[in-house]
């Protein structure tokens, strides 16, 4: 059989069994990553992205391949995740926007799409490594376009686009020393290899097998040889940026204003932020990837262009310490695997801000998941941070709202003792946690906790991003705003001023200490500027500052 000519519903089929080749072989993929850093989900990531590429297919299989392909690129879009799932989209997008506008391609055509898809991702990758998906897609695809010079069978043009692609998989542990250390091959250069072989197999009608039947001393050097992971090899210590971030941003023009998005710019200030840096956009939409020391900082300039929407943020350092943990001491034969004996508290708090997450660490908390306004961890997430702090008894303080019903569905499913206290806000939480007594049983703990919400008030400024009017208040966009306990009560023009006002507000003859949390659109200047009107106007009250580095809220103050 000879393929010169391929159209939509052809290359539907070729992308769904691709996707689902991959799938079948996502496990074997997690367990050969090691670069750059240990998130040690690459098949995950790849198989979930390339899942929602092929559901978008699905949806619009069709003749005419420029429009399969389109739906491909947008799937892929929403659903990417990790490094190499961003990748992935963008070898697509790249590919996708070739053939747009075309019915049917042939082979040459094939190929110069793979090669602008190679370009495209190249592009959208800060400091491109060697070694990784992204050498294996660029060998492959100069090796399409070669041999699409003189073959225009596109089955056996695909069977030389496989064989560049595995034997340049197979010369990743040359360009990168750790996968050479290590003994595996690049991890999502894997991930592309089965892709491709799916491409292929539906193109010639065959059936693959569930399961990786390659390389399979790589399976035994992972999870036997020395009882040791990939991971292993990396201390947490050498981590750099700590938090696997990830979040979209729905650009919002009246923010632009009468400037343009460029994509260019955007991934040159993120830069700034961390490394592993990925940014994918279209008219609409911005996909972000990184791994930051301060994901805050890197929503909060997400921020400026539009809304924030599915966000995601891991603690790589907690990630490897849980895999070097678990995976670094041999058995003995016949021995049972012990699991690390569990202390009988731990306290998970959510937090927003470096500097507020160091804080709430400072005064007992075992895990704090990076999180608050607009960035709601999942019930999955507080389920993992109430694993990962391995202990008989856990405590949940959300300290917000909007976060109590994920934290309470977290606590339901869990297998730990695990209670909730209803913080709402930070200072609620950072009071709750000073009232733990870990002498005390998980019942008074509870009680106590939940009573110390009460001796706290709370306060927040922070900007309208709309005009409205609420609560007898006529606010515009800009404006600053003070909330006092979860009501907006003072609006003003000017930061320090609205400050000034809401702290006027809730400052009484029984308040004893303020504690001021400095954040990201707070200078030192206007923070003192507040703390020498309150050494005026209410002598008796001992302020604290602390640098919370919190985005969104310019200025939180907890009073007491």
């Amino acid at each position: 059989m000879s393929i010169t000519v391929l159209d939509g519903k052809r290359f539907a089929e070729m992308i769904i069994q691709g996707a689902n080749h991959l799938s079948a072989n996502a496990k074997f993929v997690d367990s050969l990553n090691v670069f750059p850093v240990p998130d040690g989900d690459t098949g995950t990531n790849m198989n979930l992205s390339m899942t929602s590429g092929a559901k978008e297919v699905k949806n619009n299989v069709q003749e005419h391949i420029g429009k399969v392909g389109t739906a491909l690129a947008k799937g892929l879009l929403m659903g990417a995740r990790g490094n190499s799932g961003v990748i992935l989209s963008q070898l697509f997008r790249g590919f996708a926007k070739a053939i747009e506008n075309k019915p049917t391609i042939s082979s040459k055509e094939f190929a110069a799409a793979l090669e602008i898809g190679v370009e495209t991702a190249y592009k959208a990758v800060m400091k491109p490594v060697e070694g990784t998906i992204l050498t294996v897609a660029k060998d492959s695809a100069r090796k399409a376009v070669q041999a699409a010079k003189k073959q225009e069978d596109i089955i056996l043009l695909l069977e030389e686009i496989l064989v560049e692609a595995k034997a340049s998989l197979d010369r990743t542990p040359d360009l990168l020393p750790v996968l050479k250390e290590v003994g595996v091959v690049d991890s999502g250069g894997q991930g592309l290899v089965y892709v491709y072989e799916g491409f292929l197999a539906e193109l010639k009608g065959e059936k693959l097998p569930d399961s990786p039947s390659n390389l399979p001393n790589m399976t035994d050097l992972v999870s036997a040889e020395h009882h040791r992971s990939v991971q292993s090899h990396m201390n947490t210590a050498d981590i750099e940026f700590g938090y696997c971030t990830e979040f979209m941003v729905k650009i919002d023009p009246e923010k632009l204003g009468k400037t343009t998005f460029s994509e260019e710019q955007f991934r040159q200030d993120l830069s700034n932020y961390g490394d592993s840096l990925l940014v994918i956009s279209d008219e609409e939409l911005v996909k972000v990837h990184i791994h930051a020391e301060h994901p805050g900082d890197v929503l909060s300039y997400g921020q400026k262009y539009g809304s924030l929407i599915n966000l995601k943020i891991e603690n790589m350092r907690e990630q490897h310490s849980s895999i070097v943990g678990e995976a670094h001491t041999p058995l003995r034969t016949g021995e049972m695997s012990q699991k690390k004996t569990k202390q009988e508290y731990g306290i998970v708090t959510v937090s927003m801000g470096s500097g507020i997450a160091k804080l709430f660490r400072s005064i007992g908390a075992h895990s704090v998941i990076e999180g608050g306004q607009t960035m709601n961890p999942s019930t999955e997430d507080i389920v993992k941070a109430i694993k990962e702090v391995n202990a008989k008894k856990v405590i949940i303080l959300p300290n917000n709202k909007n976060i109590i019903m994920a934290a309470q569905q977290a606590a339901e499913v869990a297998e730990e003792d695990v209670v909730v206290i209803p913080s709402k806000t930070v200072p609620q939480g950072m009071t709750a946690l000073l009232s733990f007594n870990p002498s005390a049983d998980l019942q008074v703990n509870e009680e106590a906790m939940t009573d110390a919400l009460k001796l706290v008030k709370t306060g927040q400024l922070t900007f309208a991003v709309r005009d409205t009017s609420i609560d007898g208040l006529e606010i515009e966009k800009d404006d600053f705003m003070g909330i006092a306990d979860g009501k907006i009560i003072i609006k003003d023009k000017d930061k320090v001023t609205a400050a000034k006002e809401l702290l006027k507000s809730m400052l009484d003859e029984d308040s004893e200490i303020l504690t001021i949390l400095r954040g990201e659109d707070a200078s030192e200047e206007e923070v003192d500027s507040l703390v020498e009107f309150v050494e005026e106007k209410y002598a008796d009250v001992e302020v604290e500052v602390h640098n919370g580095e919190q985005p969104l809220y310019a200025l939180i103050f907890a009073i007491e």
